[in-house]
């Protein structure tokens, strides 16, 4: 049965982009274990509203896990302490009474602070603007049949169409890579027969845009499949060279 607990939030706090944050501490009685982690944040903002404070501005949609904007670095681990799952869906249970609990912005260079704990992900619209689509005119709806695909094939592009695009995997990688993140979107259309037409120009495309908004390489410490809250699997990346390599060697 879920208890009421007494806890501290020590959160970050940014004006803007260019001005020197830094953390600050607040305390929250009362709190149902049963609340969502989003839900705590707005207890607290009304706290620090009805106190004359400014709230505390942070990223979020759907609240259901699917639209990956919740992008909040907790005690050290994107999206908080449980697995497999985005920050809207982890709930105050996971927490123990009278703690402290620490929460960050994504820490990337590709995504920059834009006040407290909401960051720029735009990048990674950027980046599927480059090459994430197929641009075949398909014509009205097919038949599910019309194109056989075999079922392990269209199961790994599901799995990497799961991606949300939330950026903890750029976010927890030493080097602040999203290569988690487009290998998923390259996989997704290189495991089907729709993809393949534009295969090399995405891939190309889509790796040279990661690299000029200035994401970094991948060592494969596997940190963003770890951390990724839809079990995305690090053999895309291995797909995504491959694609890479391929579509260089026709050059």
């Amino acid at each position: 049965m879920d208890k009421d607990i007494n806890i501290k939030i020590k959160v970050w706090r940014q004006d803007g982009p260019k001005v020197k944050g830094r953390f600050e501490t607040y305390e929250l009685k009362n709190i149902s274990q049963g609340s969502s982690f989003l839900e705590m944040l707005d207890i607290l903002n009304e706290q620090l509203i009805n106190e004359g404070g400014s709230p505390v501005v942070f990223d979020h949609d759907c609240r259901e896990g699917i639209c990956g904007m919740c992008s909040l670095y907790i005690n050290g681990h994107p999206h908080g302490p449980d697995e497999d799952i985005t920050t809207c869906q982890l709930h105050m249970r996971k927490f123990k009474e009278g703690e402290t609990i620490t929460i960050e912005p994504w820490r990337s260079a590709g995504f920059p602070v834009i006040k407290d704990l909401m960051v720029d992900r735009s990048a990674y619209d950027k980046i599927i603007q480059a090459g994430g689509y197929v641009s075949v005119n398909t014509g009205g709806t097919p038949d599910a049949n019309s194109i056989l695909i075999p079922y392990e094939d269209a199961e790994m592009a599901m799995d990497a169409a799961a991606c949300v695009g939330c950026g903890a995997c750029a976010a927890t990688c030493k080097n602040g890579s999203a290569m988690l993140f487009v290998s998923a979107k390259v996989s997704q259309f290189a495991l089907l027969p729709q993809g393949r037409p534009e295969a090399a120009r995405r891939a190309k495309a889509m790796v040279a845009k990661m690299e000029e908004l200035g994401f970094g390489n991948c060592t494969n410490t596997g940190a963003c499949e770890v951390e990724c809250p839809k079990s995305i699997s690090i053999t895309n990346i291995a797909r995504l060279n491959r694609e890479y390599l391929c579509a260089k060697f026709k050059d």
